[in-house]
Parts: structure tokens; sequence; C-alpha cells
């Protein structure tokens, strides 16, 4: 049975890549930073479904972090990794003229150094299963977001990264990513705020659909590149047609 280790999967779309890859017959290993609670409560729903089937790990992504030591945690409990999610992502504005250090270094940390790094620590043993990566990237990788200019450009690196590794991996190893789109809106106590509505519905304006996606779009589209067994080096837009019209 195949093994999945997907970044970031305690909640949002992380956990629901877990729960879709879970569902179509993959072990999983979920990853975590801080969110132990919701992450081991997501572990025990899979292996209640399907007894030995999921497990958990926690690192803190990002330059000099021991991707190796993660990797032994993951063949520690299945003996073998066939796909690599990278989905684990540090999303927040910073505008020009408010930029810091920190901030460049986290947004980089999370969206380049941590998936570049697992990547490479995982390259071995995906290479012994035939397996695939699959990056979470961004729509913003490409036309950059308002607001968010490190983050757009961290998202740009880790579009570069899809294609260079797919290139240096090949042909035993497969990489490839997925853009989401507008599926789901940032959290926090400014969330629901009368300006942050109005700009939800100028954004879904946009959208060739009309709509906003949901998790299992995304799910769905990580499967299908994580299968795809003559895809390799491609970034699978999943946002209802929003490119289009940025």
């Amino acid at each position: 049975m195949p093994v999945a280790l997907i970044t970031g999967a305690a909640r949002r779309l992380g956990a629901a890549i877990a729960r879709h890859l879970h569902a179509n017959g993959y072990r999983v290993v979920l990853h975590y930073r801080q969110s132990a609670r919701q992450t081991q409560a997501l572990v025990e729903e899979l292996n209640w479904q399907r007894a030995g089937s999921a497990s958990l790990v926690q690192a803190a992504l990002g330059a000099g972090f021991d991707a190796e030591a993660l990797l032994r945690s993951v063949l520690s409990a299945f003996g073998r990794l066939d796909v690599l999610v990278n989905n684990a992502s540090e999303f927040f504005s910073t505008p020009v003229g408010q930029i810091t250090t920190a901030d460049y270094q986290r947004l980089f940390d999370s969206n380049v150094a941590g998936p570049l790094f697992l990547s490479q620590a995982a390259f071995p043993h995906l290479r012994q299963t035939a397996g695939s990566i699959v990056n979470l990237v961004d729509i913003h990788a490409e036309k950059p977001l308002s607001q968010y200019p490190v983050y757009s450009m961290a998202k740009a690196a880790n579009a570069m990264m899809v294609k260079a590794l797919a290139r240096e991996m090949a042909p035993q190893v497969r990489v490839n990513g997925v853009a989401p789109g507008c599926i789901l809106w940032p959290e926090g106590e400014n969330a629901e705020t009368t300006d942050n509505k109005r700009i939800r519905r100028t954004i879904i304006s946009r959208i060739a659909l009309g709509r906003t996606g949901a998790p299992q779009d995304i799910a769905e589209a990580v499967l299908f590149l994580a299968r795809a067994e003559y895809i390799t080096g491609q970034i699978l837009a999943v946002d209802g047609g929003r490119n289009l019209h940025m």
C-alpha cells in the first residue's frame, strides 16, 4: 500500500488532501508544526477508518531543519515513501515599506526552503518507489497579489522549484504542482469585516465559474498528479478560471 507524506496536514487544505489520499488507498504521514491536537485527532479518525494507516510527525520546516530526521520518522512508521505533498505554507501581507528580514525569512522558509530540503531528502526514497512530489504553489506565483509581494515572490520560487526538480529528478521521480485559486478565505480576527466581505465579492465576480472552489477540488488535483505517470514539471491551476481575469 503506497505511503504519502503531507506537510501542514492538521487542517484546511492539508487535512483535505490527507483525507482524500487516505480514502483512495494511501497510508499517510501527517506533518505539523504546532497543531498537535488537530493532527492527533485526524490521525485517530483515519486509523479508526483503517487501522494502522496514519501516523504523524512534528517539525518546523525551513532552512537548516533536519529533513533527514523527518524522513527517518516516515520510514520508521511505514517503511517506504511514494508521494510527498509540500503543502505547509506561511501566508501574510508585507506591504512595501513595512517588510522586515524576519518576514522575508518566514515566508521563504515555509514556501521555499522547507519544500526544497524535504524534497532533496525524500528523493532517494521516492526513487526506489518511482514516486512523485506535488507542491502546493499559488496562482499568484505568476501574477502578484497586492500587499503580498514577499509571499508572491516565494511562491514564484516554489513554482520554479517544481520545474527545476522535475528536470533534476527525472526519470525516476515526477515533480508537479497545484496552484489553488480562491478556495478558502484567510482566517483571523479581521476575516469577517465589511471591507473583507466587499473584497471577496469583487474577487468572486472575476472568477469565470462565478464561485469559490472547495478543498476537495485541490485534493482531487493532488491525487491526479500523484498518479499521473506521464506528467512531470507541470503546475495545474485549480482556480475556476480566475487567471483569465487577473
